[in-house]
């Protein structure tokens, strides 16, 4: 039987991002799918589809804190988020993350899994400013990385390579019709199916043909 490409497209300044992550990774052990991830900015995305943020709307935003909290108690994900996390994520870029994160896609892609989820915890359970360089490298060896190849990282983040790299993966989603993120994209009978949120999960496996069960217990991440 054939798996299906899956692709989910994050960006680690996004909750919903870390939910369908955690949860994907879950069933990929479930269902007969290849989930590959696509690190992208949430920024580009933002602007070219002339999308806002939540905290943009009060009553949106005031939702959205009750909403992810649910959804982190259900799927037993550790998101701490109040009103207040709004004013510190509009003052934090993600752009440097997420071509650091690009860089290891680039290099050493078996960390990438490890290296997002360390990023996601720092800056959505610890609240820390994951836009400043000594943090990201605290960051990679967390997630198992060697100081040297952590700075070697950090130094590849202004390169001509990564930039574009992340740019192209940004506007490979925006082409796939995304316009926040997480966005998942299923490839099936040689065409693209968006999914856009953590809450579209279970259509997925719908229209995959696969069984929703529901939010199965986390698996241990892996380490190098």
């Amino acid at each position: 039987m054939a798996r299906t490409l899956v692709e989910l497209f994050y960006d680690v300044v996004s909750p919903y991002s870390w939910l369908a992550f955690e949860v994907l990774c879950r069933y990929r052990q479930i269902w007969s799918i290849d989930l590959r991830f696509r690190p992208a900015f949430l920024g580009g995305i933002m602007q070219a589809t002339g999308n806002k943020p939540p905290a943009m709307l009060p009553k949106r935003a005031e939702y959205m804190v009750k909403d992810v909290k649910r959804m982190a108690k259900y799927y037993q994900v550790p998101v701490q988020i109040s009103e207040a996390d709004f004013q510190r994520i509009i003052g934090t870029s993600s752009l440097g993350a997420m071509r650091f994160i690009t860089a290891i896609d680039m290099t050493q892609p078996q960390y990438l899994e490890a290296l997002s989820r360390e990023f996601w915890i720092r800056f959505w359970s610890q609240h820390e400013d994951i836009s400043q360089p000594e943090n990201m490298v605290a960051v990679a060896g967390q997630a198992g990385l060697s100081s040297e190849l952590s700075r070697k990282l950090l130094e590849m983040i202004s390169s001509p390579a990564v930039k574009n790299r992340l740019k192209e993966t940004t506007e490979e989603a925006i082409k796939y019709g995304a316009f926040g993120m997480p966005a998942v994209v299923a490839h099936l009978n040689g065409k693209p199916h968006l999914f856009f949120g953590s809450d579209r999960l279970e259509l997925l496996g719908s229209v995959i043909g696969e069984k929703w069960l529901g939010p199965v217990p986390s698996v241990p991440s892996p380490k190098m």
